[in-house]
Order: C-alpha cells, then structure tokens, then sequence
C-alpha cells in the first residue's frame, strides 16, 4: 500500500497546478458576460447585476468539468411585499418545492412589475392578488435584454472580438444560454433571472450537524435563497448558493474533503464521463455526495489521509448508484439520480471498477506507469451496497465503515466507531448476503 500513496498525491499536484489558471480564466469569461449584464440593467433597472460571487470562482477552479455554470441575474422587487402561492407538483410540471409569484391587490410599490412583459392580470373575481410574475415572460424580456446588450458591447468594443456567443439564445429553455471565451477555454453560462427571499429551509434549522463547522450552519440560514424559472407559470426554490456556501464551510477544516472532491470530478471527466464526451456525473452530484459523506464521517481522522478521503466519497457514491438514489442534501425525499440520461448500470460499474482498482485512472503521465497492485475486491459488492434500499438504518456510519473495510481503507482506531461496524457486519451476515 506504501507505494499507493505518492500516485494519489502527484495526481492531486496535477489537479492543483490547474487551479489558478481555472479561476483566471473563470474571472477573465466572468468580466465579459458582467459588462453586457451591466448594459441590461442600464437598459431595464428591474434586472441588477450580482457582483458576490466569489463562491463561483472558488468552486470553479476545484472542478475539472466543463458543465454550465449559472449566473443569476437578480430581480429588482421587494419579495416580502410578494404573494408566494405555493402549487402541487402536478400543476407546476416541474416537480416539488414550486410556487406562483403574486402582486397583492393594491400593487403598491410593486407597479414596475405590472407591466404587460412581465405580468399576467388575475381574472378571478375578489382574488388575493391581482396577478402573477411569470417567468415565462421574465425569460423573454430579459432574451431581448441581452440580444441588445451584446450588439452594444460590441460596436463600442467593450468586448474582445469573438468572446462571446449569443447563438444558443434560440433555445428554449428555463435559463439563457451564452458561451464565453476566456484565452483558449470556453465556458458555457446559464444566464437566470431569480427572486431573492427569506424562505425558510427547514434542513438549515438543524443548529448542530455533524462534520460542519461549528455555527456554520446558523450563519448559512440567514443568508436567502433564490427563486427560479420551473416551468412557463411557476418558480421554484434553488438552494444551490446555499449548498455552495456548505461547500466553503468544509474547506475550512483540516484534511482532504475538497482535495478528495476535486480528484473524483477530474477521474469523473476524464473517465468515467470520457474527457466529457459522455453524459453523466455532475460536479452538483459529486457535492452532494461529498455534503452527505461529511455527515457520515465527521471525525478527522475520517478526513486526514488521501486516499481514505477519496474512499469516504466512493462507497457512499457505490451506495447511491447501486439503490438509484442520491438525496438532495438539503431536501432528502428528492432523488437527484431520476434524470433519465443517467446510465445508472454503465456508471455502478465504472465506478466500481475504479474503486476496485484505481491506479490505472491517476496515472497523469509516462512516468506513472508500472504494475497495479491485485484489485481491492473479488466479485463485486453490489448486494451488499442494495441493503439501504431495503432498510434506511443502513444509511449510517457503522455500515459505511463495513464497506470501507471492504475496500481496505478502514483504519479508525476508535473503539466504538470499530464495534458499532462490527455489529453491523454480524448483522449483514445473517441477512445471507453473499457478497459479506
């Protein structure tokens, strides 16, 4: 195992040596698409233009990816003086968690987005309010927005000739799609107009959670969350900045979580993705998988070596893929793993098979190559990793202990940590399960 360790590290120099070029290249295509959002908000002011976003450029340089990466363009209203009239999943088309935008009776202070672009009148008799936003129309103003904005950039050379690309804003979508050059990589944003609101989150409300920062949590709750596009009507909650600011909280800790993340969205691209000619794995489901790890393994040593760190990533991601469910970190009754691209069979066994034996994947350059050591398992584990479906006890550090022995990177000392996985394991065995 001691000749293991050098190629886990060289990989993860190699991802890091990457890293600043990443953000500067991040900030460079940021730059451009903020000078046409500066144009849009001078064309309209009901759009601003979001200059916090540190969060962005922090998360960007850890990935290896090339998915879209979304920049929000926030509305100008007072969303407490707003009617959120929230709608089953049915209606809205676009799943839980959605809602309509209403304009109180009187309108007052909110007559900017009463206009007939944005705002669709109530014809209900004696309504609440008078009417809704729709994001529909939001979507189409702000379109014609950026078309204008762009051509203006342009022709007053406040851009680099070539650096931005308005074709794909023919599509129609819940986002505005733009490509932006930044030297010789091109980034694809999703440009989406969102309404910043207090809401609650009830998954936030929990002031201690294991394996964050102490208090991190309590800071995250006060900050709002933003809501978008679902469907032509309705708009939805994305707690995507505050899963990103969770993120950030790992970071300050000792030990490898973020390394541990990066190396498997980068194996996740070049791998299992095929250099991101494959659909797949998103940077979005390896942090999920990283938050619920964190959860599940919140004691340092979990976290202190390489390896084992990646390792604490893989059997909760085996797990996930094996059962066809990867909770949403903050909403867990909703399955992140239901978008039907998704090869789920394909990507179990490349995933195993790396888990099995991974140095063929960090192998960066000539200078790496030599005999891999015998693969970690025989005959795979996939029964075994099938038993929280079954019982969602399961879904607990004792059993993903077990795995991690399996794969031979367990090494916790602590004695309660070692009898509650050895309970687990007797437990495992009287099920039958073939693969114990």
């Amino acid at each position: 195992m001691a000749v293991q360790v050098p190629l886990w590290h060289h990989y993860l120099q190699a991802i890091r040596s990457r890293g600043a070029p990443r953000a500067q290249d991040y900030q460079r295509a940021e730059n451009v698409l903020l000078t046409v959002l500066e144009r849009v908000h001078a064309l309209d002011p009901r759009f601003l233009v979001d200059y916090s976003r540190d969060l962005e450029a922090f998360q960007f340089a850890l990935r290896s990816s090339e998915d879209p990466l979304d920049m929000e363009v926030p509305l100008w209203v007072d969303a407490e003086a707003l009617l959120v009239e929230e709608v089953g999943a049915a209606e809205a088309g676009a799943g839980l968690g959605c809602c309509r935008l209403g304009i109180p009776g009187d309108g007052a202070g909110l007559e900017h987005w009463m206009a007939a672009d944005v705002f669709h009148a109530s014809s209900e008799a004696g309504a609440q309010c008078c009417g809704h936003i729709v994001p529909s129309k939001v979507l189409r103003v702000l379109k014609d927005l950026l078309v204008a904005a762009i051509v203006h950039c342009k022709h007053h050379s406040l851009m680099a000739p070539g650096s931005l690309n308005a074709d794909s804003l023919k599509e129609e979508q819940l986002h505005l799609s733009l490509l932006v050059s930044s030297g010789w990589r091109t980034i694809r944003f999703h440009v989406v107009p969102v309404v910043r609101s207090k809401l609650r989150v009830p998954a936030l409300e929990r002031t201690q959670t294991p394996g964050f920062p102490e208090g991190s949590l309590r800071r995250i709750i006060r900050q709002e969350v933003a809501l978008v596009p679902a469907s032509a009507e309705c708009w939805r909650v994305s707690t995507d900045y505050l899963l990103t600011r969770l993120l950030a909280a790992l970071g300050s800790l000792q030990g490898h979580r973020l390394d541990s993340l990066s190396i498997l969205d980068r194996v996740n691209h070049e791998s299992w993705r095929d250099g991101g000619q494959s659909p797949g794995l998103t940077f979005g489901h390896l942090k999920t998988v990283l938050l619920w790890a964190s959860v599940l393994f919140p004691a340092p040593e979990d976290w202190a070596e390489l390896q084992g760190a990646v390792y604490r990533l893989l059997v909760v991601l085996l797990c996930s893929l094996a059962t066809r469910k990867l909770p949403h970190f903050l909403s867990p009754e909703r399955n992140l793993l239901q978008d039907p691209d998704l090869d789920l069979g394909a990507l179990y066994q490349r995933v195993e098979r790396f888990a099995s034996q991974p140095e063929a994947s960090l192998r960066i350059h000539v200078t790496h190559l030599g005999p891999s050591p015998p693969p970690r398992i025989r005959g795979g584990i996939e029964a075994l990793l099938q038993l929280p479906a079954r019982d969602p006890a399961y879904w607990a550090t004792a059993y993903f202990d077990v795995l991690l022995d399996k794969f031979q990177v367990f090494s916790i000392q602590d004695k309660d940590r070692i009898s509650a996985m050895q309970c687990v394991f007797q437990k495992i065995k009287t099920l039958g399960t073939s693969d114990c």
